[in-house]
């Protein structure tokens, strides 16, 4: 397509193959100048002057309604995208002093849907310019919902069940691992996907066939709804801190850790979940690995289960963390507040390790 339909005279556009872009996030480079958006929180960051920017994407969409975000000179934007399977042009800022700007452009969601980015528009002649380096400190995160940041704007709900929704309330910059990644001024992978659960067949993602965390973890574009799997490559990445929240989903369409911790099922899922982090030890030889939940209702057989298992691996840079409302926080997902205050914890009980953890040798 022709994307010079997109813009007027006074326009230029800028390519995502631009140098001075910053890129953070499981992201799908195989054409660099087309890049692909899976992950929640994925970003890219970079400096402008001039009096607008918009931003060209082709979304793929699966279901909910599909939003993408941005903080503009500070200020939190949030957009839906409104076709699917077509390039659109969205204005995220316009109006603006002719003066320097800098936009922090994410994805909202997880892969209900995915875009490729095409590109943003700026004024003619603006100067296009790289924002400070990224932090050196690496977080990733392997989780569900609550990782992503689903529904996290439902804050009339706060404490209450989920209301009726079509991914209105959705956005990752809310979700507790991004405030915790913030917080300790670290960058972000956010392996997060609503649904889904360590086994496959269990959990809520692409049911009724559902599918599980140790078939997506090692991916890019992983949602077979979507299109083609593809294989990530985990040298292009290496995180100090590592955060498995997993074990929410699992309890679906059976909870059978509650209804006999000492059957098979639940023996079996001891033993996958413990190659699962024995698989990431292996990735990361040096990260401190983080065992969790969150506060979401669920039974605590599932965290004595994570607590077993992390005993059995005996690493002493393998910990189990329980917040202060783990498992009985909250029936519905975790609104603002919620993650904040579990932010708060999380990124309390990440400092007490001291700064020897953010070391890379």
């Amino acid at each position: 397509m022709q994307l010079t339909k997109f813009i007027t005279e006074k326009e230029q556009i800028v390519f995502p193959n631009h140098p001075a872009l910053q890129y953070c996030g499981r992201i799908d480079f195989d054409v660099p100048d087309a890049p692909v958006f899976v992950y929640p929180y994925t970003s890219v960051k970079f400096r402008f002057t001039g009096t607008r920017v918009k931003v060209l994407l082709l979304n793929r969409r699966q279901c909910w309604d599909n939003y993408v975000g941005a903080l503009l000179d500070g200020k939190l934007i949030k957009l839906q995208i409104p076709e699917h399977g077509t390039t659109v042009c969205l204005t995220l800022g316009e109006n603006l002093k002719d003066e320097e700007h800098e936009i922090f452009f994410f994805k909202c969601m997880d892969s209900c849907h995915i875009f490729t980015l095409q590109g943003f528009v700026v004024d003619k002649g603006a100067l296009i310019s790289a924002p400070a380096p990224l932090p050196q400190r690496r977080i990733e995160v392997y989780g569900d919902s609550v990782s992503a940041g689903e529904l996290s704007e439902a804050v009339q709900y706060t404490g209450q069940p989920d209301p009726e929704h079509h991914g209105e309330y959705s956005n990752a910059w809310y979700s507790y691992s991004a405030m915790t990644a913030r917080k300790l001024n670290a960058q972000l992978h956010d392996i997060a996907q609503g649904g889904i659960a360590l086994l496959h067949g269990t959990g809520w993602f692409c049911g009724p066939d559902y599918v599980g965390m140790e078939e997506t973890y090692d991916k890019i574009e992983y949602n077979p709804e979507l299109g083609t799997l593809k294989p990530w490559n985990f040298r292009r990445y290496t995180p100090h801190v590592v955060i498995v929240a997993l074990g929410q989903n699992d309890s679906h369409p059976e909870d059978y850790m509650k209804e006999d911790y000492s059957s098979a099922r639940s023996q079996n899922w001891r033993a996958h979940y413990a190659a699962f982090v024995r698989r990431l030890r292996e990735l990361y030889p040096r990260a401190l690995i983080i065992l969790s939940t969150t506060i979401l209702s669920h039974d605590e057989s599932w965290d004595r289960s994570i607590e077993e298992v992390c005993r059995s691996l005996n690493d002493p840079k393998i910990v189990h963390f329980l917040y202060r409302k783990n498992g009985c926080g909250t029936p519905g997902h975790i609104r603002i507040s919620e993650a904040e205050e579990m932010s708060d914890e999380l990124s309390e009980f990440i400092r007490s390790f001291g700064e020897e953890i953010w070391r890379d040798e």
